[in-house]
């Protein structure tokens, strides 16, 4: 099979679909691998590393659709991108439809390719298996954010995250127990920060409990909890995730000004919409925006600050699928394995992502239906 990596616009992202050690494991099954020039200099990867890999070093992106069966992107397809897919290709990268424009998904049914999110390929368990380890890595970001700009120097209340004899730690909010929240909670509370999570699920709260030993305050995530914890905090971080769907404002404009001047918002949400209501995308070149006195840093791809780590572990969780795919075909891979098929959201010209199709008022079939009978 033939396999292209697209490169990422530099003011957005800095991951790479594959590192190295990915496309040696697909070219010594005999796959051709096609990157772009330079593709991997964000991550410190070289193209010399890609060549010795086995990898065809290649110098514009309609070189690596046209040669491509499998197209490999991290970031969401650019519009000039998805003008240059064609029938019967195959592309997997983050796409967040439901925060999309209504154009991007007809520019994917109009071009009848096999269009994989990152975001809801499903492990055998039924874990988000490529959301969940950049959700790791977005957690452990997250404090390390929080601590930086509550500095005084960066805007923040000049608090130390941890505490002193005598002077009691920084309050670190967490909204959403899943594993941006378990991962953020877990380095908070190593670096000293008296730590809150609050969820709508109570077994998740009572697992993270027992988790961390009952060091940690857990709290039900209604209104009045999370307006009298933001209240208090030193940092909020939203991580309210809904499958596939847009993020709900869980804290209201209202909340964030009565929060205390110099307190940092983090929004890991904000790729699917944002959970605060006064929250937007900004960049890693750009992270940070103050409002209400209250620093917010609501970058969408919170991996990318540490693009080499997040490229490794992306290959690590990716590879799986690829192989399958490679082995018999994309056709093939979505009949014997449901959980890649979870991650389709066209296919053969049609929306197989009832989400998707109900937001953008389009007609949707279940993927499993249409490998089983193909759509003619």
């Amino acid at each position: 099979m033939n396999i292209g990596i697209l490169k990422e616009e530099a003011s957005i992202e800095r991951r790479v679909a594959l590192s190295p050690a990915g496309v040696e494991d697909l070219t010594s099954e005999g796959h051709s691998v096609y990157v772009l020039h330079q593709d991997g200099a964000r991550a410190i990867f070289r193209d010399e590393d890609y060549q010795i890999a086995g990898a065809t070093i290649t110098y514009s992106p309609e070189e690596i659709i046209n040669r491509s069966d499998l197209v490999l992107k991290v970031s969401p397809p650019t519009e000039a991108e998805l003008q240059l897919l064609r029938e019967g290709q195959a592309i997997f990268s983050s796409l967040h439809l439901a925060v999309s424009r209504r154009k991007v998904l007809e520019k994917l049914l109009e071009a009848k390719v096999t269009a994989v999110a990152f975001e809801l390929i499903e492990n055998e368990k039924g874990d988000l298996s490529l959301l969940q380890v950049m959700s790791e890595i977005a957690g452990q970001i997250a404090i390390q954010v929080g601590a930086h700009y509550l500095q005084a120097g960066q805007g923040g209340r000049g608090t130390l995250l941890g505490s002193l004899p005598g002077i009691p730690p920084a309050n670190v909010v967490i909204l959403g127990a899943g594993t941006v929240g378990r991962t953020a909670a877990r380095i908070a509370l190593g670096m000293g920060a008296n730590v809150t999570v609050l969820d709508k699920d109570l077994g998740r709260l009572r697992e993270l409990e027992n988790l961390f030993q009952w060091k940690i305050s857990t709290s039900v995530a209604t209104s009045y909890h999370i307006s009298r914890s933001v209240r208090f905090a030193d940092v909020v971080i939203g991580a309210v995730l809904l499958k596939g769907e847009k993020a709900p404002h869980v804290i209201t404009e209202a909340m964030v000004k009565e929060m205390k001047p110099g307190s940092v918002i983090i929004d890991a949400s904000i790729d699917q919409g944002g959970c605060v209501e006064t929250s937007r995308p900004t960049t890693i070149d750009d992270p940070i925006f103050v409002m209400h006195g209250v620093t917010h840093y609501c970058v969408p791809n919170m991996p990318a600050v540490v693009a080499r780590t997040a490229t490794m572990a992306m290959t690590n969780a990716l590879m799986p699928y690829i192989q399958q795919v490679c082995e018999g075909g994309i056709v093939n891979a979505l009949r014997q394995n449901p959980g890649l098929g979870k991650g389709v959201c066209t296919h053969q010209g049609v929306c197989t992502n009832e989400v998707i199709a109900r937001i953008f008022e389009f007609k949707s079939q279940p993927i499993g239906v249409l490998v089983k009978n193909p759509v003619a």
